[in-house]
């Protein structure tokens, strides 16, 4: 597997795990080389001392002439890791027998066990009274630490056979956890650039599976991301066509202008057919700059609709009585909820621009936001002709518009609201006012937490 600037996952597990192996092989050939040498020690004394006190029951106390070779292993060529050698002392001091005349050892009055210096090495001496005799058995440190050390290490042998093994099978192990990893970024690596389907979670671990199903979900986002924008693309690229059709069209009435007259007409019908495609774009923009927030799931913020909706009637109003129209906000509840502040103000605009657009001069259009149990709605409900029942459907779709074609528009407002209202998680309808008989548009929030704070 290829490690980035983190590193490889199966590398530093191994690493791990075989550091972990290593420092217990270690640590346990350690201790149990000490236990064996304890544990050699232990049964060298005993040997040493079956052997005082078997000379101690022998005739070699009544004579102390017995010669070398009498007791097998005292200096007759024994096992040289065992090898003890036998002095007997009288009771006057004089050595009254010893098993190998090549060693002197001298008297030792501590009964017992004691390490004493002689013959330029160090021997293991255990002092044992017999009568009027004083039986020494000695036995060469040098050898006998050579002995211990074959003792433990045939204890420790195992483990140092075992070590090795187990990191094998440490290594057959983590690259078979692994190996579903593997897969899956083999699965990313081999795909095109467009193909966005989801990964198969089969046979995956339960730790890796949620940071596949994570990437399914983004995969998901990005489809819709593209996808989205794909459609953007080809609605703007359709419906651009003919305003800047009409937009070229209207500049050759302008080059052909006899008179003045003419000329200004065609002057007027150019800047109208410039503003409608302005207008288009503006829209376009913002209907994708919403789709984007969608697919990007932006942290919203506590924001006040009554707020919001007084700032946008304050900009709606001078349309609004350049046509003689009474607009203004009835029931006001403070109107808390988890949102985006710049869209909100886009989806009211949208709608408050369709209702003055619509609505007859001398007409009125009331905004309303209200507090229920847990919800907000936000209404806007105008003297207008309305939408038919069989239209309230199709007129959110984008770039519909109704049978009325004689007020200039792009088919995108409500199509924009729509956006917006599934960026929040509400809901939108389309009805009939029952107060003022046109178009009733109301959207339902989500009440937030109590403990939201408003922000600016």
């Amino acid at each position: 597997m290829s490690g980035g600037r983190g590193g490889s996952l199966q590398a530093r597990l191994l690493l791990s795990l075989g550091l972990a192996i290593a420092v217990a092989a270690l640590a346990e050939v350690g201790l149990s080389y000490r236990t064996a040498l304890r544990e050699a020690d232990a049964i060298l004394d005993g040997y040493m001392q079956r052997t005082a006190w078997s000379l101690r029951a022998s005739t070699i106390l009544e004579d102390a002439g017995v010669p070398p070779g009498a007791f097998p292993g005292l200096g007759d060529g024994g096992d040289a890791n065992y090898e003890v050698y036998v002095q007997v002392w009288s009771a006057d001091g004089l050595r009254a027998f010893r098993s190998d005349a090549r060693i002197t050892l001298p008297r030792q009055v501590t009964l017992g066990f004691a390490n004493v210096r002689a013959n330029g090495t160090t021997y293991r001496i255990y002092s044992l009274p017999a009568g009027p005799h004083l039986i020494q058995v000695a036995q060469d440190l040098a050898s006998r630490r050579v002995a211990a050390g074959q003792l433990a290490l045939r204890t420790v042998s195992p483990i140092l056979f075992l070590a090795p093994l187990l990191m094998i099978v440490t290594v057959w192990v983590v690259r078979r956890s692994l190996a579903p990893v593997a897969r899956v970024r083999r699965q990313v690596a081999a795909r095109e650039p467009d193909d966005l389907t989801a990964i198969g979670p089969e046979d995956l671990p339960e730790e890796i599976r949620p940071l596949v199903e994570e990437l399914n979900l983004l995969l998901q986002r990005v489809g819709r991301a593209f996808a989205a924008q794909q459609h953007f693309v080809a609605d703007a690229a359709h419906e651009l066509r003919s305003p800047l059709a009409a937009i070229k069209l209207q500049l050759q009435g302008l080059q052909r202008a006899a008179d003045e007259t003419t000329r200004t007409v065609a002057i007027e019908r150019l800047g109208a057919g410039i503003d409608r495609a302005t207008r288009l774009v503006e829209q376009l923009l913002v209907l994708a700059r919403q789709e984007a927030r969608l697919t990007a799931r932006e942290r919203p913020a506590a924001v006040s609709l009554a707020d919001i909706a007084r700032g946008v009637i304050a900009e709606i109003a001078p349309a609004a009585q350049a046509r003689r129209i009474d607009l203004g906000l009835g029931a006001a509840d403070p109107g808390m909820i988890d949102g985006h502040a710049d869209a909100l103000r886009i989806l009211l605009r949208n709608l408050l621009d369709n209702a003055v657009k619509y609505t007859p001069e001398g007409g009125a259009i009331d905004v309303e936001v209200c507090e229920a149990e847990s919800t907000v709605v936000l209404r806007v409900e105008d003297t207008g002709p309305g939408i038919p029942p069989a239209e309230r459907a199709a007129a959110l779709e984008r770039f519909r518009r109704g049978a009325d074609q004689s007020q200039p528009g792009s088919g995108l407002g409500l199509a924009i609201v729509q956006a917006i209202v599934e960026l929040h998680g509400a809901s939108f309808m389309l009805g009939e006012s029952e107060r003022r008989g046109g178009l009733r548009a109301e959207v339902r929030f989500r009440s937030p937490a109590p403990s939201s704070q408003v922000t600016a």
